[in-house]
Formats: C-alpha cells, sequence, structure tokens
C-alpha cells in the first residue's frame, strides 16, 4: 500500500498541502567537543519547508546557512566560514526528500541533504503529531557533516558526526 492509500485510508486528517510556520519551528544541532566532554548546541534562525504526501518531493525544508547561533559570536562566525558552512558562497542548506513510508505516527523518510556544494543521502524518523491549528513534527537524526566537505577538526577533538534536531510546526497552505 503507498503512503497515498495509507493516508486516504486511514487519515485524512493529514493529507494535502502543509506549510512551515518559521515562527514556531526550530532546526538545531548538538556536537560533542574535547573528546565528549562538552557539548555545543546551536540553532538556525530562517528556515522554510513544506509538507504534501502527494507531491514529489514531498517534504522540502530549506535553512539559512547563516543564520547559524550557538550563543557565541567568533565560534558563529567560524561556523559561516570555508571551515564549515561557507555561508558566503552557499547561502542554503537544504533536505529534498526521496521516499516516505508512514507507518502509524511515525514517518520515516528518505532523501538528500545539500550544503557547501556537497549532496549526501540522509535517512530520519519524523513523529506527527496533531495540534490545534496544525501539524507538528519532530525529527531527529544523525549527520555525518564531515561527508558535506565540513572537515575542520582541531586537534582531533571534534566527533565526526553531529546530531540534528528539527522541531516543526506546520499549517494548512
Amino acid at each position: 500500500m503507498s503512503i497515498i492509500d495509507y493516508i486516504q485510508l486511514h487519515d485524512e486528517a493529514i493529507s494535502g498541502r502543509w506549510q512551515l510556520d518559521p515562527e514556531r519551528s526550530s532546526a538545531g544541532f548538538r556536537v560533542r567537543l574535547f573528546w565528549g566532554l562538552s557539548t555545543v548546541r546551536g540553532r538556525f534562525d530562517k528556515l522554510s519547508g513544506r509538507l504534501d504526501l502527494s507531491a514529489d518531493p514531498a517534504i522540502e525544508l530549506t535553512i539559512d546557512a547563516a543564520s547559524v547561533q550557538t550563543k557565541n559570536a567568533r565560534r558563529d562566525r567560524h561556523l559561516r566560514s570555508a571551515d564549515f558552512f561557507d555561508a558566503e558562497n552557499h547561502p542554503r542548506v537544504r533536505f529534498i526528500s526521496d521516499s516516505l513510508d508512514l507507518q502509524g505516527r511515525t514517518l520515516r523518510v528518505r532523501g538528500r541533504l545539500s550544503a557547501r556544494g556537497s549532496s549526501i543521502p540522509l535517512e530520519l524518523e519524523a513523529q506527527l503529531h496533531e495540534v490545534d491549528d496544525g501539524l507538528e513534527i519532530e525529527a531527529t537524526t544523525t549527520v555525518p557533516y564531515r561527508d558535506l566537505g565540513m572537515t575542520f577538526n582541531w586537534l582531533g577533538m571534534i566527533p565526526p558526526r553531529s546530531t540534528v534536531v528539527v522541531r516543526a510546526l506546520l499549517v494548512r497552505a
């Protein structure tokens, strides 16, 4: 059974077109530093996206790379630099879905994450919850950011992966 058939038969409430509400959504990350002794948490202040299970691609998420914030101005400048996001030359981080599998309220998604002019396959699980005025989605995954060309690693203190968390409130488009 396709995802469209499943939705039509089991949950008409989440079918249709949805738009990310940027004021009530967030995209963030955490990276363990100093050989696991410390964790840096960050977020992106500007993001947009959509969900339309009848479209191809069904999910699109776009993040403004220059909007990265970690509460440390020097580190934020470094993250925007060519060592990491290279935001001046590559202003957007994008995720585009390739395939979806809805099982109950869990959406398994495969797609491509693009940043810095590179692209990698990415799989994630998202939890869906209906809220009063929309649809809430929370997705967590691990990203091998070095595969995107972010290879800076002073004294080997930074692990090769970071955890990314997206919490999105979607409203009908």
